[in-house]
């Protein structure tokens, strides 16, 4: 039976390879989230916002034909709990938004700046993986775990919407399953391309590439790599996640991971998990490109206070990432496409936090001018 069992390794390369793509296709369409509000908010650009809203479309499509078919099961993530920790999302939530624009990005845009040479964005995955160890497992997770995720809604089953429907309407989970992700990714699909500006090749490359690599994601460690009674516990398993559950791309836990991984390398019980691949996967996806485009730049601080503003935004987003159970991406797209609450939440708080940042931002300058 052990031969049966899938190595945790390969889940890691082929982990590593999707991120490579998404690293790749992120930094030659310019995806970035906080872009994408900056954009549509100070210069009424909605072209990076369709792209996001692209990617959510395809990863909802994408995990319910997965979920339709049996190949994986949705409810086995983090994100569907029947416990709606909905204080943590909007607290999380803004804070990360907040965070990412003081950092200059959230986590995949780190990620992809450190590829092109980006020094900053070096230090940020440095405090930002600090900071969300400590929320995981430190003195900011026992604050964490005392004041936010104590208020919660204690539901009668999970909180993803097509098990909210079948329950409140009398149907069959796979009918209400795809009329919620009919109606709530063509909707996002309806917004991405209903505008001229939309059918860029960036945009649409953009969105579809990265929205698929969700979905890849999703497979690889909720099929390729899901146990259905591992011969050691004789109980489920999910090989190669740091959570024990099915996984997707996220980037705020496999910062702290990685350093985790970094500081007991010599603990042979430390391997390369699926998040932690994805993440390097992304960075050399992002330096791939910056080689062949010759677009390799070393970039520093401007000053003492450019660097106090990327650490604290850093910190911020590794406190309200880990809160929150997740980024832009994490909860942006992955937690989205599995059409839960809590996910719907945190995005929204995430664009909140960082659009009344970017207002408090332009204020200041505008009163030292």
């Amino acid at each position: 039976m052990d031969e049966t069992l899938i190595a945790s390794s390969t889940i890691a390369w082929l982990a590593f390879a999707l991120g490579v793509v998404f690293g790749f296709v992120g930094n030659k369409t310019n995806f970035c989230t906080l872009g994408a509000i900056s954009d549509a908010m100070n210069i009424g650009d909605w072209g990076r916002m369709r792209m996001w809203a692209l990617a959510m479309a395809v990863a909802i499509f994408g995990a319910s034909a997965l979920q339709f078919a049996g190949l994986i099961d949705v409810h086995k993530s983090i994100y569907t709990g029947s416990r709606l920790l909905w204080l943590s999302h909007v607290v999380g939530g803004l804070l990360f938004g907040a965070g990412m624009t003081l950092a200059s990005g959230c986590g995949s845009k780190t990620l992809i700046r450190i590829g092109t040479g980006n020094l900053k964005s070096l230090v940020v995955f440095a405090f930002l993986g600090i900071a969300a160890y400590m929320t995981l497992r430190g003195l900011f997770g026992t604050w964490r775990v005392a004041a936010l995720d104590s208020v919660a809604i204690d539901l009668a089953g999970t909180q993803d919407l097509p098990a909210i429907l079948a329950r409140q309407a009398g149907m069959a989970a796979d009918t209400a399953m795809m009329a919620a992700a009919t109606v709530v990714g063509g909707a996002l699909a309806l917004f991405a391309l209903s505008s001229r500006d939309a059918w860029r090749s960036d945009v649409l490359l953009g969105g579809t590439v990265i929205g698929a690599v969700i979905v890849a994601g999703w497979y690889l460690s909720g099929h390729t790599g899901y146990v259905p009674e591992h011969p050691d516990t004789l109980e489920e398993a999910f090989i190669g996640t740091n959570s024990g559950r099915m996984e997707s791309f996220t980037f705020v836990a496999p910062y702290a991971f990685s350093l985790e991984l970094l500081m007991f390398w010599s603990d042979t019980s430390k391997i390369v998990t699926f998040g932690i691949a994805a993440a390097l996967g992304v960075m050399a996806g992002s330096a791939l490109f910056a080689a062949i485009t010759r677009s390799f730049r070393l970039e520093s601080f401007r000053d003492s206070s450019d660097l106090l503003r990327h650490i604290g935004g850093a910190i911020m987003m590794g406190f309200g990432g880990v809160t929150a159970l997740g980024c832009t991406i994490g909860q942006g797209i992955s937690g989205i496409s599995t059409l839960a609450i809590g996910s719907l939440i945190t995005t929204a708080a995430i664009i909140a936090g960082s659009a009344l940042t970017m207002k408090i931002e332009y204020w200041r300058l505008m009163r030292e001018a």
